[in-house]
């Protein structure tokens, strides 16, 4: 069977160029929800599971599905410390951290509404814990007294947590001594202090969690293990990247469920215009296609023909609005995380598949709303056509 040149169908959408502008801008709109939608589940994937380290592991009580519901006595911290395995700090000591994790509501730069920041009290083993986090203005809190570092997205988004300021929460005044940028993680979003003085603060009597590092990672099934075994903890080891894996997923699949049924909706609108443009094509050219057929081309030619019209015109929208969607990854946005009720600061984030997924999507489109047209199209008989034309 011959087939009708590329070229041919190329052509026909740049004689039509204004419809077939209009038509695809139809669908790059769709497209761009679509594809803004996987980028946002993308940007808070990532920027969770950035927040955790490969080698540490994370220490909660048994059930627990967040930091700030998780309770760790002092007398299990203490058991958990004595295991075997864990590895020396730079300057002496366990490389382990007992950490009390608490929200807190501060008003937001601006507009002063009211937004909850995850608050952790931790020590200076917080940065040889997480080596993706720098301090890029001021310095490190002292122990023992009433200074705290804000992560970037902290500081430029709340009242009173940027450099040199004053944050008031838990009956004190916090001065806030230090930045810190975390690579983009969740610790951007984080208030960090000294974990003694915060347990006094909200009248903690115990921690929330313990982040330690071990001398092997392969001794992690043997720690889980003899954490879980032992009855007087009541506690479960997690490795950190695994834990922040977990912590993304409720509302990342949440956002990607919901814009997905959007983008279906939005598309039946699309498809709807672009079957409109292509039945106009097929009465526009009703004696081409009996030319084409008296030329020796088959039904099975034609209806690939105008079935590649429709694919190619859905691909100029789509490619249209994945461009529109990739400036998205400039904007910083946030939004609350359904395990912590904590504001996250995250990033658009456009991959591969992201870009493959939205294309598929937008050829998906043209052969639903092409399939009918070029259907009538090549099922038009020939003596008809050119009794038309």
């Amino acid at each position: 069977m011959k087939a009708i040149p590329l070229s041919y169908i190329a052509r026909n959408l740049w004689v039509r160029r204004v419809t077939t502008l209009l038509t695809a801008g139809g669908m790059a709109l769709v497209i761009y929800v679509f594809a803004t939608v996987l980028m946002m589940s993308e940007g808070i994937r990532s920027t969770l599971v950035a927040t955790g380290q490969a080698d540490n592991v994370i220490v909660l009580r048994k059930g627990a599905g967040a930091e700030i519901n998780s309770g760790i006595a002092r007398g299990q911290a203490a058991i958990v410390e004595s295991l075997p395995g864990i590895a020396s700090a730079a300057g002496g000591g366990l490389l382990l951290s007992k950490e009390p994790v608490v929200l807190n509501n501060l008003p937001k730069r601006g507009s002063g509404k009211p937004s909850n920041v995850t608050v952790r009290g931790t020590s200076a083993l917080a940065l040889q814990l997480r080596p993706k986090v720098q301090l890029v203005e001021g310095r490190m809190f002292r122990p023992g007294s009433s200074e705290i570092i804000t992560g970037r997205a902290v500081a430029g988004g709340f009242q009173g947590a940027g450099l040199g300021e004053t944050l008031r929460f838990a009956g004190r005044d916090w001065r806030v001594v230090g930045v810190f940028d975390a690579g983009r993680s969740g610790f951007d979003s984080e208030i960090w202090g000294d974990a003694e003085q915060m347990l006094q603060a909200f009248r903690r009597e115990g921690f929330s969690t313990l982040v330690l590092r071990l001398q092997d990672s392969a001794q992690f099934d043997a720690l889980k293990s003899a954490i879980e075994a032992d009855p007087r903890l009541q506690l479960e080891a997690k490795r950190e990247i695994q834990f922040y894996a977990e912590q993304s997923e409720a509302l990342a699949t949440f956002i990607s469920i919901l814009g997905t049924a959007l983008s279906i909706i939005f598309s039946i609108g699309a498809i709807v215009g672009a079957m409109i443009t292509m039945f106009a094509a097929v009465a526009q050219r009703t004696g081409e296609i009996g030319t084409l057929r008296a030329l020796g081309f088959r039904r099975g030619a034609v209806l690939i023909a105008f079935l590649g019209e429709a694919m190619l015109l859905a691909l100029v929208g789509g490619v249209i609005g994945l461009g529109a969607a990739a400036l998205m990854q400039a904007v910083d946005v946030s939004t609350t995380n359904f395990q912590t009720f904590a504001e996250l600061a995250f990033q658009f984030k456009m991959t591969t598949t992201i870009v493959w997924q939205t294309l598929l999507f937008a050829l998906l489109m043209g052969v639903v709303g092409g399939f009918i047209p070029a259907w009538r199209a090549a099922r038009l008989k020939i003596v008809d056509c050119l009794r038309e034309a």
